[in-house]
C-alpha cells in the first residue's frame, strides 16, 4: 500500500506561525491589557477621588511601573519576533498543538527540539527574573505607601501586555 507523504511548505509553515501569533499573543494581550489598564486607572482614579492621596510621587510610581511592565513586555516580544523570524516551525507546530491537529503526533515531537539557540537554557530564568521584577516593583510602591494596591499590581502587567500588542501588530500587519 502507497503511504501519503505530506510536504511542508515554507509558506504554509509561516501561515501557521502568523495564525498562532494573532490568535495566542495578540488576542489575549490586547484584552487582558485593556482589563489591566482599566482596572489601574480606575484605582488611581479612587485613590485621587475617593482617598484624597493621589500626590507627585504616585504618579511617578505608577509611571515607573508602567514603564517597567513595558520594559519587559518588550524584552519578551523581541524574543517571540527572534524566534518567529528565525523558528517559524515552532510556532507553527504550537497552532498545530493547539487547534488539535495531528495530537498523536504532536506529543511526539516536542516543541523544544525545534528550538535551539544559543541561550536556550538562560530563557526560563529570564522569565522567573521578569516576573519577580513586575511584582517587586509592585510590593515596592505599595510598601512606600505611594499606591494602592490594585493600581500597584495591575500597571506594569498593563504596560506589559501593551507593549506586547503594539509591537507585535507591526509585524503581523
Amino acid at each position: 500500500m502507497p503511504k501519503l507523504i505530506t510536504i511542508h511548505h515554507p509558506e504554509q509553515i509561516s501561515q501557521q506561525a502568523r495564525e498562532y501569533v494573532r490568535s495566542y499573543i495578540l488576542l489575549p494581550s490586547g484584552m487582558i491589557g485593556l482589563l489591566c489598564l482599566v482596572g489601574a486607572v480606575g484605582g488611581l482614579g479612587y485613590q485621587l477621588i475617593a482617598a484624597d492621596s493621589y500626590s507627585w510621587t504616585t504618579f511617578y510610581f505608577s509611571s515607573g511601573l508602567l514603564v517597567l511592565g513595558i520594559m519587559l513586555g518588550t524584552g519578551q516580544t523581541s524574543y517571540h519576533r527572534y524566534l518567529f523570524r528565525e523558528f517559524p516551525q515552532a510556532l507553527a507546530a504550537r497552532m498545530k498543538l493547539a487547534s488539535g491537529k495531528q495530537k498523536s503526533k504532536a506529543r511526539r515531537d516536542t516543541i523544544g527540539d525545534v528550538i535551539d539557540h544559543p541561550g536556550r537554557s538562560l530563557i526560563p530564568v529570564a522569565y522567573l527574573v521578569g516576573i519577580a521584577m513586575l511584582v517587586g516593583g509592585s510590593v515596592t510602591a505599595i510598601m512606600y505607601g505611594q499606591v494602592d494596591t490594585l493600581p500597584a499590581f495591575l500597571m506594569p502587567w498593563a504596560g506589559f501586555y501593551w507593549a506586547k500588542l503594539f509591537l507585535w501588530r507591526r509585524v503581523i500587519l
